[in-house]
């Protein structure tokens, strides 16, 4: 069934992608998997074609991270997604008990949910509160040191239509709701963020801290979080700055400047004299090769990497430019050259045989061990050593 997103869904997946420089909206793709999850439940085959429209990627690649992140879900879940850690310290404390005695009073199992769509039950591998143990969430929200009965009392609310109060956290919402938060808009019920609050060990380190007169050196917890506009005004002005302390250039002399050899230090086209450059880890003094900017990452490493000899130029006494047994430099384009000659003589393996296997080799020992065979009267392990051995 395809799935048509609502003008909503379509007007936030602007704002999202807004979020982002122009040449960088790929990044948006995180935030827009969370967002076609809140209208649908799960990240649909139509989800996922709509984070490639909008996007202009193809279906594959809005897949691959669709399937890599487990928040992702793609198959329809319920209004209450628990997660039971059952991981080593949730585990030891109980964790697997309480587990077990949900799968057996919803009568499902690991990602699977209930009749009446209300519950999706999943075991966790670690839901990082060790010192909460054991934990479960509902929808990403904390329920700590729970036990099998507080667990089938949790999840007997909800089926009742009730919401439960986190240990910790906000006010419960449902998947789609905790959805469009994960997308980067803020929860519109009325005060639901200011209830629930920390846990005790979670103060532990800060009231240690506090008893002891510990903190860092120099922190006001009264400094001010600058807006955007305030934070680009600050680097505008220290921009400014920096280039009003930069040195007036030196203006051009009659009488060439001369380097620590006492030759000609190289200038520019101005006449003013280049800074000697430094050498790099390896010695080389070669200028660096400037790559183009419209090819690929990989083809302009490669081509930084190793230029064609022939457009290398020497700008220090000792650097020269490589040759062949002639002493005549490279065309350009000869690296190119060779390299596409090193693929045509070696070609890729086929799918039936790994590289380097060929097939003579294989029926030249099957002969050799058969005419043994024929010749001596070895039997099969005999033959089959033998051809080993070829």
């Amino acid at each position: 069934m395809t799935t048509t997103f609502t003008d909503d869904t379509r007007e936030r997946a602007r704002d999202i992608i807004a979020r982002y420089p122009a040449d960088r909206s790929r990044s948006a793709l995180l935030p827009l998997l969370h967002l076609v999850q809140a209208e649908e439940g799960y990240v649909s085959p139509a989800g996922v074609a709509f984070c490639a429209e909008v996007l202009g990627l193809n279906k594959a690649q809005v897949g691959a991270v669709a399937t890599f992140y487990t928040m992702y879900k793609r198959k329809p879940t319920g209004d209450f997604l628990v997660s039971v850690c059952t991981n080593t310290m949730c585990n030891v404390l109980g964790g697997q008990e309480v587990y077990d005695t949900l799968a057996e009073h919803l009568g499902v199992g690991h990602d699977e949910t209930t009749a009446d769509g209300t519950i999706t039950l999943e075991h966790a591998e670690c839901l990082a509160a060790c010192d909460y143990g054991p934990v479960m969430t509902v929808n990403y929200d904390f329920f700590d040191g729970v036990d099998a009965s507080t667990a089938v009392g949790v999840v007997d609310e909800l089926r009742a239509g009730g919401r439960p109060m986190p240990t910790r956290g906000a006010r419960l919402c449902t998947l789609k709701e905790m959805a469009v938060q994960l997308a980067g808009f803020a929860d519109e019920r009325d005060d639901a963020v200011a209830d629930g609050g920390p846990g005790e060990p979670t103060l532990r380190g800060l009231r240690l801290a506090q008893q002891h007169g510990v903190s860092v050196p120099g922190f006001d917890p009264n400094t001010p979080i600058r807006s955007k506009a305030e934070a680009d005004k600050a680097a505008a002005e220290a921009k400014a700055k920096a280039e009003a302390a930069k040195p007036a250039p030196v203006e051009a002399s009659a009488a060439p400047v001369k380097g620590s050899d006492g030759a000609s230090a190289p200038t520019g086209a101005a006449g003013v004299a280049e800074p000697a450059k430094p050498a790099d880890a390896t010695g080389s003094t070669t200028r660096d090769v400037k790559a183009p900017d419209d090819k690929s990452p990989q083809v302009r490493t490669a081509e930084t990497r190793q230029p064609d000899a022939g457009t290398a130029v020497p700008d220090a006494s000792g650097t020269k430019v490589p040759t062949d047994a002639t002493g005549t430099a490279p065309e350009a384009g000869d690296a190119r050259a060779a390299e596409a000659a090193g693929v045509a003589a070696n070609p890729p393996a086929g799918d039936g045989k790994p590289a380097g296997d060929e097939a003579g080799a294989q029926e030249r020992n099957l002969t050799e061990a058969k005419a043994g065979t024929d010749a001596d009267g070895a039997g099969p392990a005999d033959a089959n050593e033998t051809g080993a051995q070829k």
